[in-house]
């Protein structure tokens, strides 16, 4: 059948992608052509079918999980590792001269365009691994203004001033729409944003959802002046619409949405406190009960964040024991991993609440008291943690603080553990949002503003063993690194002896029980 779809569309190769439409991060397993195709249920990474065979590329994050879910003998794992793109290892796979087809509606045009500097690019109508399925009823909720600081109508009136006549914005991304209208939908599992795209020009302002989406097709068509677009962005198919009318520029709502006013950090404080409280209550559960797995934590999880106040979780959470620890994105929960005297458990979890703004944080349990290696790698990772939380330095980025983290575990090496990802993301409407970054990639290379928050999550993995990650999320106010966390650290779980008396003198800043 692929074959067939191949030579009669004219390509040697198919990108299979990940996302949807929109473009999202986090798609569900039944709209994602890409897990279809492997059956690899992590939320990133796309497959290549190739003369050679059929690739799946993935990060750091997913390494363990890729070899445990793909079928080996018909999927060939690429690990990308910390630093690598996506790109460089996918043009290996390309046959010279070959022609790839890429689904337009399910590639930014910028991706697009970096493609097209290494091989033929064919764009494609057709996704041949797109199953069928229906969306339930949008619920679209406006946001009170104590918690978003700012009106639309004021955030639509900031981009109209920065318009002259003819002249008009184009907004895909979904984050970004839904923080121009301040609207959430809280009834999608792992997600508040509405579905929808925006067009502002100087004289009004119009949000199409899929109900009316098609009306937004004649507005670009007749529309005769300049369309700002962010080609990272909006996917090829649309850009095709007005590619004549195109005037690129980065969105102005990217930083926009990604500096909180007092409004959203006063939010994110008092969500962060439920989420503190839910993750507590945890802790509890799993050191006075007996006989529990890691789907009994999860389930106990997610009442207390309801029983705390929160209108759903912004991702699945990540609840695992012992080896599966090392999985970064380990997210099955399983009833069979039952929590016994000496289990390390992993927890890594999130909601949002009345405002909408994701949390995130992660803590690691031992039922009972720990072994030593655990102590050294918890310990380890603690010292990470808090080098990166004290970084210091006038107009940082967040390359900075992630170079830092690698240089301190570099010199604290633990045999055969490994730190194979980024050290930190943005959050906001999204769980993982951009700008900021802390990460060895170029984008990391934004500067961190005042009120710019974000993720500080060092971590240390060994598959024979286990993994730990200790994540706080913070923002930057006043030439300072803040946390919202104030979840305690284990005491039971840290080597003293390790850590030095600064060291001791931050951690003293922190709750440890």
């Amino acid at each position: 059948m692929i074959n067939d779809f191949l030579k009669n569309n004219g390509i040697d190769c198919l990108l299979v992608n990940s996302t949807n439409e929109f473009l999202v991060e986090y798609n569900t397993l039944e709209e994602n052509s890409r897990y279809h195709l492997t059956g690899f249920s992590g939320s990133t990474g796309d497959a290549l079918i190739s003369p050679e065979g059929i690739f799946l590329f993935v990060d750091g994050r997913y390494h363990i999980q890729a070899d445990n879910e793909v079928d080996h003998s018909k999927i060939s794992v690429v690990k990308l590792q910390t630093g690598q793109t996506f790109l460089e290892e996918m043009v290996k796979k390309v046959p010279k001269g070959a022609v790839v087809g890429v689904v337009a509606r399910k590639n930014s045009q910028k991706r697009v365009e970096e493609f097209e500097k290494y091989f033929k690019v064919k764009l494609l109508d057709i996704d041949p691994f797109e199953k069928s399925f229906s969306r339930p009823k949008l619920c679209n909720e406006k946001i009170e203004l104590k918690y978003s600081g700012l009106t639309s109508e004021e955030k639509i009136k900031l981009l109209q001033d920065k318009l002259q006549s003819e002249e008009a914005f184009l907004f895909t991304n979904l984050e970004e729409v839904s923080y121009l209208f301040n609207l959430r939908d809280f009834s999608r599992p792992y997600a508040a944003n509405i579905l929808g795209k925006a067009f502002v020009s100087r004289d009004k302002a119009c949000l199409f959802t899929p109900e009316n989406m098609s009306e937004l097709d004649s507005i670009l068509c007749g529309f005769e002046g300049k369309i700002f677009v962010d080609k990272a962005s909006i996917n090829a198919r649309d850009y095709s619409l007005i590619s004549n009318k195109v005037q690129e520029a980065e969105s102005p709502l990217k930083l926009m949405k990604s500096v909180k006013n007092d409004a959203e950090i006063s939010h994110y404080k008092d969500a962060f406190r439920r989420t503190d409280a839910a993750l507590y209550a945890i802790r509890e559960y799993i050191e006075n009960s007996g006989n529990i797995s890691e789907y009994d934590i999860a389930n106990q999880l997610e009442k207390e964040f309801l029983r705390f106040g929160a209108r759903s979780l912004s991702f699945k959470s990540i609840v695992a024991k012992d080896k599966n620890s090392a999985l970064a994105h380990y997210s099955k929960s399983s009833k069979d991993e039952i929590i016994k005297e000496g289990s390390l458990v992993l927890i890594d979890c999130g909601a949002y609440y009345e405002g909408g703004l994701a949390t995130d944080i992660t803590r690691v349990f031992v039922k009972g008291q720990p072994s030593d290696l655990q102590k050294t790698v918890y310990t380890t990772v603690l010292k990470a943690f808090l080098h990166a939380f004290n970084f210091s330095g006038k107009d940082f980025c967040g390359y900075d603080p992630d170079l830092l983290v690698r240089k301190i575990f570099d010199e604290n090496k633990i045999a055969g553990f490994e730190f194979n990802h980024g050290l930190g993301h943005g959050i906001g409407i999204s769980v993982h949002e951009a700008p900021p970054n802390l990460s060895k990639n170029s984008i990391a290379k934004t500067k961190i503003t005042e009120n710019m928050c974000f993720t500080i999550e060092p971590g240390l993995y060994n598959k024979e063993h286990f993994g730990v990650r200790l994540e706080n999320s913070c923002y930057y106010k006043d030439g300072k690194i803040n946390s919202f966390v104030n979840m305690c650290y284990e005491d039971k779980l840290i080597d003293y002896g390790m850590l030095t008396q600064q060291e001791k003198t931050w951690l003293g800043n922190f709750e440890v029980k």
